[in-house]
Protein backbone atom coordinates (compact mmCIF):
# COMPACT_ATOMS: atom_id res chain seq x y z
CA UNK A 1 0.00 0.00 0.00
CA UNK A 2 2.66 2.47 0.91
CA UNK A 3 4.52 1.93 -2.39
CA UNK A 4 1.31 2.56 -4.43
CA UNK A 5 1.09 5.67 -2.10
CA UNK A 6 4.57 7.25 -3.66
CA UNK A 7 3.52 6.63 -7.32
CA UNK A 8 2.01 10.58 -7.32
CA UNK A 9 -1.70 9.21 -6.96
CA UNK A 10 -3.37 12.11 -7.90
CA UNK A 11 -2.83 15.37 -9.75
CA UNK A 12 -1.61 18.91 -7.82
CA UNK A 13 -1.63 22.33 -8.72
CA UNK A 14 0.21 25.22 -7.64
CA UNK A 15 1.39 28.95 -8.43
CA UNK A 16 5.08 29.59 -9.36
CA UNK A 17 5.99 32.99 -8.35
CA UNK A 18 9.46 32.04 -9.81
CA UNK A 19 11.29 29.31 -11.43
CA UNK A 20 15.05 29.70 -11.87
CA UNK A 21 16.92 26.57 -13.47
CA UNK A 22 20.79 26.43 -13.76
CA UNK A 23 21.91 23.71 -15.86
CA UNK A 24 25.53 22.68 -15.51
CA UNK A 25 27.43 20.15 -18.61
CA UNK A 26 29.29 17.11 -17.30
CA UNK A 27 31.24 14.03 -18.96
CA UNK A 28 28.34 11.66 -20.19
CA UNK A 29 30.47 9.22 -18.13
CA UNK A 30 30.00 11.22 -14.97
CA UNK A 31 26.30 10.87 -15.12
CA UNK A 32 25.27 7.38 -16.76
CA UNK A 33 26.30 5.32 -13.83
CA UNK A 34 23.12 7.47 -12.22
CA UNK A 35 20.35 6.51 -14.21
CA UNK A 36 18.33 3.58 -13.64
CA UNK A 37 17.96 1.26 -16.34
CA UNK A 38 15.18 2.29 -19.13
CA UNK A 39 16.60 5.83 -18.90
CA UNK A 40 19.51 7.41 -21.01
CA UNK A 41 21.05 10.68 -21.24
CA UNK A 42 19.62 13.54 -23.13
CA UNK A 43 22.81 14.71 -24.59
CA UNK A 44 24.20 17.52 -26.79
CA UNK A 45 27.16 16.99 -28.35
CA UNK A 46 29.68 14.50 -25.73
CA UNK A 47 27.51 16.33 -22.90
CA UNK A 48 25.15 15.45 -20.80
CA UNK A 49 23.29 18.08 -18.24
CA UNK A 50 21.85 18.26 -14.81
CA UNK A 51 19.45 21.20 -13.43
CA UNK A 52 19.32 23.31 -10.50
CA UNK A 53 15.10 24.06 -10.39
CA UNK A 54 14.49 26.83 -7.42
CA UNK A 55 11.00 27.15 -7.67
CA UNK A 56 9.22 29.86 -5.28
CA UNK A 57 5.38 28.10 -5.39
CA UNK A 58 1.90 29.60 -4.69
CA UNK A 59 -1.18 27.37 -3.64
CA UNK A 60 0.30 24.23 -3.57
CA UNK A 61 -2.36 21.78 -3.35
CA UNK A 62 -4.56 18.64 -4.76
CA UNK A 63 -6.20 19.24 -7.92
CA UNK A 64 -9.40 19.70 -7.09
CA UNK A 65 -9.49 21.59 -4.39
CA UNK A 66 -10.25 25.68 -3.29
CA UNK A 67 -7.01 27.67 -3.61
CA UNK A 68 -7.73 28.47 -0.32
CA UNK A 69 -6.38 25.66 0.88
CA UNK A 70 -3.21 25.47 -1.14
CA UNK A 71 0.29 25.95 0.90
CA UNK A 72 2.56 28.00 -0.43
CA UNK A 73 6.59 26.70 -0.56
CA UNK A 74 10.39 27.44 -1.67
CA UNK A 75 11.59 23.94 -3.43
CA UNK A 76 14.67 23.33 -4.78
CA UNK A 77 16.08 20.30 -6.58
CA UNK A 78 18.63 18.36 -8.60
CA UNK A 79 17.58 16.76 -11.78
CA UNK A 80 19.64 15.02 -15.12
CA UNK A 81 18.05 15.40 -18.51
CA UNK A 82 16.91 12.15 -19.77
CA UNK A 83 15.04 10.56 -22.59
CA UNK A 84 13.00 6.87 -22.10
CA UNK A 85 15.52 4.15 -23.99
CA UNK A 86 13.26 3.74 -27.19
CA UNK A 87 10.98 6.47 -26.57
CA UNK A 88 13.26 9.22 -27.84
CA UNK A 89 9.77 11.79 -27.58
CA UNK A 90 9.58 11.06 -23.87
CA UNK A 91 12.09 13.57 -22.66
CA UNK A 92 12.36 14.58 -19.22
CA UNK A 93 14.03 14.95 -15.72
CA UNK A 94 15.32 12.10 -13.49
CA UNK A 95 15.22 12.86 -9.86
CA UNK A 96 18.48 13.41 -7.85
CA UNK A 97 17.52 15.18 -4.89
CA UNK A 98 14.50 17.59 -3.42
CA UNK A 99 14.31 19.60 -0.93
CA UNK A 100 11.93 21.82 0.76
CA UNK A 101 11.92 24.74 3.32
CA UNK A 102 9.09 23.31 5.36
CA UNK A 103 8.52 20.13 7.29
CA UNK A 104 5.22 19.26 6.16
CA UNK A 105 6.08 18.96 2.41
CA UNK A 106 9.34 16.86 3.20
CA UNK A 107 6.61 14.66 4.98
CA UNK A 108 4.11 14.75 2.44
CA UNK A 109 6.13 14.98 -0.42
CA UNK A 110 8.12 11.76 0.38
CA UNK A 111 4.79 10.27 1.62
CA UNK A 112 3.32 10.35 -2.12
CA UNK A 113 6.54 10.87 -4.39
CA UNK A 114 9.92 9.26 -4.65
CA UNK A 115 11.49 12.79 -5.12
CA UNK A 116 13.99 12.42 -2.15
CA UNK A 117 12.91 15.69 -0.02
CA UNK A 118 14.93 17.26 2.45
CA UNK A 119 14.45 19.85 4.89
CA UNK A 120 16.24 23.19 4.29
CA UNK A 121 16.56 26.70 5.47
CA UNK A 122 15.98 28.57 2.58
CA UNK A 123 16.08 32.28 1.66
CA UNK A 124 15.16 34.30 -1.17
CA UNK A 125 15.60 38.32 -1.45
CA UNK A 126 15.33 40.14 -4.63
CA UNK A 127 16.65 43.73 -4.91
CA UNK A 128 17.89 46.12 -7.06
CA UNK A 129 17.52 43.70 -10.44
CA UNK A 130 18.84 40.59 -8.30
CA UNK A 131 17.61 37.55 -7.02
CA UNK A 132 19.81 36.12 -4.45
CA UNK A 133 18.71 33.08 -3.20
CA UNK A 134 20.61 30.75 0.01
CA UNK A 135 20.64 26.93 0.41
CA UNK A 136 21.90 25.55 4.04
CA UNK A 137 20.97 21.48 4.41
CA UNK A 138 21.40 19.95 8.21
CA UNK A 139 24.70 17.86 6.54
CA UNK A 140 25.56 20.73 4.23
CA UNK A 141 25.47 18.09 1.56
CA UNK A 142 23.34 20.09 -1.01
CA UNK A 143 24.14 24.10 0.59
CA UNK A 144 24.02 26.22 -2.65
CA UNK A 145 24.14 29.93 -2.82
CA UNK A 146 24.39 31.94 -6.04
CA UNK A 147 22.66 35.33 -7.37
CA UNK A 148 20.76 35.99 -10.68
CA UNK A 149 20.48 38.99 -12.48
CA UNK A 150 17.21 39.84 -13.57
CA UNK A 151 17.18 43.25 -14.92
CA UNK A 152 16.42 42.12 -17.79
CA UNK A 153 19.27 42.58 -20.00
CA UNK A 154 19.91 40.07 -22.28
CA UNK A 155 22.49 37.49 -21.11
CA UNK A 156 25.01 35.55 -23.14
CA UNK A 157 25.91 31.72 -22.35
CA UNK A 158 28.29 31.35 -19.76
CA UNK A 159 31.73 31.08 -20.65
CA UNK A 160 32.93 27.34 -21.30
CA UNK A 161 28.85 26.50 -22.18
CA UNK A 162 29.39 23.71 -24.51
CA UNK A 163 25.94 25.38 -26.34
CA UNK A 164 26.27 27.05 -29.72
CA UNK A 165 23.71 29.57 -28.95
CA UNK A 166 20.92 30.73 -26.70
CA UNK A 167 18.48 28.66 -28.94
CA UNK A 168 19.88 25.51 -28.38
CA UNK A 169 20.53 26.14 -24.67
CA UNK A 170 17.03 26.53 -24.06
CA UNK A 171 15.67 23.00 -25.30
CA UNK A 172 17.53 22.51 -21.79
CA UNK A 173 16.12 25.11 -20.28
CA UNK A 174 13.49 22.88 -18.03
CA UNK A 175 10.80 21.94 -16.66
CA UNK A 176 10.57 19.44 -19.60
CA UNK A 177 6.96 17.74 -19.87
CA UNK A 178 8.06 14.61 -17.34
CA UNK A 179 10.07 13.98 -14.64
CA UNK A 180 10.70 10.05 -13.97
CA UNK A 181 11.57 8.18 -10.74
CA UNK A 182 12.40 4.01 -10.53
CA UNK A 183 9.52 2.45 -8.92
CA UNK A 184 11.46 -0.01 -6.94
CA UNK A 185 8.49 -2.57 -6.00
CA UNK A 186 7.57 -2.60 -9.55
CA UNK A 187 11.16 -2.31 -10.89
CA UNK A 188 9.68 0.37 -13.55
CA UNK A 189 10.15 3.92 -14.75
CA UNK A 190 7.12 6.09 -12.90
CA UNK A 191 6.29 8.80 -15.11
CA UNK A 192 4.48 12.27 -14.39
CA UNK A 193 3.66 14.70 -16.68
CA UNK A 194 3.71 18.14 -16.40
CA UNK A 195 1.30 20.93 -18.12
CA UNK A 196 1.06 24.74 -17.55
CA UNK A 197 -0.57 27.45 -19.52
CA UNK A 198 2.97 28.99 -20.55
CA UNK A 199 6.19 29.08 -20.39
CA UNK A 200 8.56 31.70 -22.19
CA UNK A 201 11.91 31.89 -20.00
CA UNK A 202 14.27 34.51 -20.41
CA UNK A 203 18.72 33.89 -20.47
CA UNK A 204 19.85 35.17 -17.29
CA UNK A 205 22.93 35.71 -16.04
CA UNK A 206 24.01 34.17 -12.59
CA UNK A 207 26.73 33.41 -10.04
CA UNK A 208 27.20 30.20 -8.75
CA UNK A 209 28.94 30.56 -5.60
CA UNK A 210 28.54 27.36 -3.82
CA UNK A 211 26.95 24.51 -5.00
CA UNK A 212 27.77 21.53 -2.92
CA UNK A 213 25.55 19.10 -4.07
CA UNK A 214 27.26 19.04 -7.18
CA UNK A 215 30.96 18.61 -5.24
CA UNK A 216 29.41 15.02 -3.86
CA UNK A 217 31.34 11.85 -4.52
CA UNK A 218 28.13 10.66 -6.49
CA UNK A 219 29.43 12.48 -9.37
CA UNK A 220 32.43 10.64 -8.62
CA UNK A 221 35.00 13.98 -9.02
CA UNK A 222 33.80 15.05 -12.32
CA UNK A 223 33.87 18.63 -12.77
CA UNK A 224 31.09 20.44 -14.19
CA UNK A 225 30.65 23.45 -16.20
CA UNK A 226 27.55 25.88 -15.63
CA UNK A 227 25.95 25.85 -19.01
CA UNK A 228 22.73 28.20 -19.08
CA UNK A 229 20.58 29.44 -16.53
CA UNK A 230 16.86 30.51 -17.46
CA UNK A 231 14.45 32.97 -15.34
CA UNK A 232 10.32 32.60 -15.49
CA UNK A 233 7.59 34.35 -13.22
CA UNK A 234 3.86 34.29 -12.64
CA UNK A 235 2.79 30.49 -14.21
CA UNK A 236 0.20 28.30 -13.09
CA UNK A 237 1.51 24.18 -13.08
CA UNK A 238 -0.05 21.24 -12.91
CA UNK A 239 1.53 17.79 -12.05
CA UNK A 240 -0.54 14.68 -13.33
CA UNK A 241 -1.41 11.45 -11.20
CA UNK A 242 2.00 9.49 -12.06
CA UNK A 243 2.07 6.54 -14.80
CA UNK A 244 4.21 3.23 -14.44
CA UNK A 245 5.82 2.61 -17.89
CA UNK A 246 5.34 -0.77 -19.60
CA UNK A 247 7.87 -3.24 -19.23
CA UNK A 248 10.56 -3.80 -16.12
CA UNK A 249 14.07 -2.02 -15.58
CA UNK A 250 16.81 -4.38 -13.94
CA UNK A 251 18.67 -3.31 -10.75
CA UNK A 252 21.69 -0.72 -11.21
CA UNK A 253 23.45 1.81 -9.37
CA UNK A 254 20.79 4.05 -6.91
CA UNK A 255 21.93 7.55 -6.32
CA UNK A 256 23.38 8.23 -2.54
CA UNK A 257 21.77 10.58 -1.26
Amino acid sequence: MLDRLKRHPFAVEAHFRRSLVVAHAWRRQALEPLLPAGLVLDTYGEHGFSAIALVQTERLRPAGLPTRLGRDFFLTGYRIFVRVAGKPSLRGLYILRSDADRRSMVVLGNLFTHYRYRLAEIVAQERDGSLAIRVRTPASDADLELVADLSGKPAPLPRGSPFADVDAARRYAGPLPYTFTRDEATSSILSVRATRQAWDPRAIGVDVREATFLRSPLFSGADPVLANAFYVEHVDYRWERGELLPGRARSTRRPRT
